[in-house]
C-alpha cells in the first residue's frame, strides 16, 4: 500500500530530525516563500479550510477556522501554543513528530504565527518526553543559527520566536485553558470560557492553540495545496491522519494513514489481533472515548463522522485494541482510576464523582458490587457530563457509560 505521508514523510532519512535532512525533502521552502514574497494572510487560511484539516488533538475542530478567530490586526502582542501535552492512554504520535521530523513542527507554527500576526510561540511539552524534548531544543538552535527564526528575520520585518515550555505531567494540561495556566507559571487547572483563547489567552492576549499533528501538516498543505490534502481522505475528513494502533496487536505502533481508511484495513497495518486471537472491542479515540464492539467497528471507516455516527469518538486517532479474552470491568477500573487520580479538583462533579466511579467499579472488579451498583453508575457519570469547567468530566463518564451499553452483562456476571 502506498501512502503518501505528511507528518512522518521524513522518516527514511538518515538523521531525519536534522535541519539539513529536513531541507533536503524541501523542508522551509514555503516559510522562506512567505517571507519573501509576503503572502497575504488570507490566501494561506482560505488554503487551510479547503483542505478540511482538522485539530488533530482531539476535538477535531477545522484548523483554518480557528485561525480565523485571531483578532490578527489587533494591537499588542499575541501568541501561538503548540500542545504537546500528549497525555491520553493511548496516544503516543505526537511525540513521534517531535523525534523524527521536530523541523516540520518549527516550520507550521512559524507559519501560523506569521498567519494570526503572533511573534512568539510556545510549544508546550510533557515534561517526560526526555528524547523529544532534546530534538526539539536541537531543531529550534538549528533553525535560529540558520536565520529562520528571531526578530526581524533576513531583514523582512517579520519576528516569530519560538520556545519550549516544559510541563510536569499533569493530564489536565492537555486542555488548552490549563495549558495556557501552567505557561504563566500557575496551577494547571482550566479556565471558564468564554472568553475564547483566541480573545484572552497566555497572559491575557489573544492567543491560538493547536497540536502537534495540526502544526506539522501546515507545510505540507501549502507545498501540495489544499485541494491535494482534501483528496487525500474523504469530504469533511481531509488529509493524512496518524493512527497511534496499541493494546493487542502483533505490530503496535504509529500509522499515518489516509482519513477514511476503513478500520479493518487499519489492524492489517498492524498485524492483527495479538497471537490470532479475534478481536472483542476496540477503544477508537484514546480511553476518553466509549468502547465500540468489534462488529460494529468493522464497519467503520477512520474518520470523525462514521466514527460518531457508531457512537464513539475519533479522538487523536489512538486506537486501543481488545481480544476476546479480556475482562471488560479489569479494563474499565483501570481507566477510571486514571481519570480519578488525574481530576485537578476544581469542579465538584468532577472530583468527587470520579472517586465514587473508580471505588465503585473497583467494588465489583473485585467480587464486593451489587446489581444496583450498575444503576448508580450510570447515574454518577450521567451528572458528571456536562456540568464541568471543562471536559475531563465527560472524559471519565463517557468510558463508563460506553462499557455499560455495550458489555453490562459482563458486570452483572461480576458481581453475581
Amino acid at each position: 500500500m502506498e501512502l503518501n505521508q505528511v507528518c512522518f514523510r521524513a522518516l527514511h532519512l538518515e538523521d531525519s530530525w536534522t535541519l539539513k535532512a529536513y531541507e533536503s525533502i524541501g523542508g522551509y521552502k514555503i516559510w522562506r516563500k512567505i517571507l519573501e514574497e509576503k503572502t497575504p494572510p488570507e490566501d494561506i487560511i482560505d488554503e487551510l479550510k479547503l483542505s478540511a484539516l482538522r485539530g488533530r488533538g482531539g476535538a477535531g475542530f477545522p484548523t483554518g477556522l480557528k485561525w480565523s478567530f485571531m483578532p490578527r490586526n489587533a494591537p499588542g502582542q499575541k501568541y501561538i501554543v503548540c500542545n504537546s501535552d500528549e497525555g491520553e492512554p493511548g496516544t503516543c504520535k505526537d511525540r513521534d513528530i517531535m523525534r523524527y521530523n521536530p523541523h516540520q513542527l518549527i516550520e507550521g507554527m512559524a507559519i501560523g504565527a506569521y498567519v494570526m500576526g503572533a511573534t512568539v510561540g510556545y510549544n508546550y511539552i510533557r515534561g517526560e518526553f526526555y528524547e523529544p524534548i532534546a530534538r526539539m531544543e536541537g531543531a529550534l538552535a538549528e533553525a535560529i543559527e540558520a536565520g529562520l527564526l528571531g526578530k526581524d528575520i533576513q531583514g523582512t520585518g517579520i519576528d516569530v520566536e519560538i520556545f519550549n515550555h516544559l510541563g510536569a505531567g499533569a493530564y489536565i494540561c492537555g486542555e488548552e485553558t490549563a495549558l495556557i495556566e501552567s505557561i504563566e507559571g500557575k496551577k494547571g487547572q482550566p479556565r471558564f470560557k468564554p472568553p475564547f483563547p483566541a480573545n484572552y489567552g497566555v497572559f491575557g492576549r489573544p492567543t491560538n492553540v493547536n497540536n502537534t499533528e495540526s502544526y506539522a501538516s501546515v507545510p505540507v498543505i501549502l507545498e501540495k495545496g489544499g485541494q491535494w490534502f482534501l483528496d487525500q481522505g474523504k469530504p469533511n475528513n481531509g488529509g493524512q491522519k496518524i493512527f497511534s494502533v496499541t493494546g493487542h496487536v502483533n505490530k503496535p505502533g504509529n500509522y499515518e494513514v489516509p482519513m477514511g481508511m476503513p478500520f479493518k484495513d487499519l489492524l492489517e497495518l498492524a498485524g492483527g489481533v495479538l497471537d490470532g486471537k479475534k478481536l472483542k472491542a476496540v477503544i477508537p479515540g484514546g480511553s476518553s472515548t466509549p468502547v465500540l464492539p468489534a462488529d460494529i467497528m468493522m464497519d467503520c471507516t477512520m474518520d470523525y463522522d462514521s466514527i460518531a455516527k457508531a457512537g464513539s469518538m475519533l479522538g487523536a486517532g489512538s486506537v486501543i485494541v481488545i481480544a476476546e479474552d479480556t475482562c471488560m470491568v479489569d479494563v474499565l477500573a483501570r481507566l477510571s482510576h486514571f481519570y480519578y487520580e488525574e481530576s485537578c479538583g476544581q469542579c465538584t462533579p468532577c472530583r468527587e464523582g470520579t472517586g465514587w466511579l473508580s471505588r465503585m467499579i473497583h467494588r465489583i472488579l473485585n467480587g464486593e458490587g451489587q446489581l444496583e451498583d450498575l444503576d448508580k453508575l450510570e447515574s454518577v457519570s450521567t451528572n458528571i457530563m456536562g456540568r464541568t469547567i471543562c471536559a475531563l468530566g465527560d472524559a471519565a463518564a463517557m468510558p463508563v457509560q460506553g462499557m455499560l451499553k455495550h458489555y453490562r452483562h459482563e458486570f452483572e456476571a461480576k458481581i453475581k
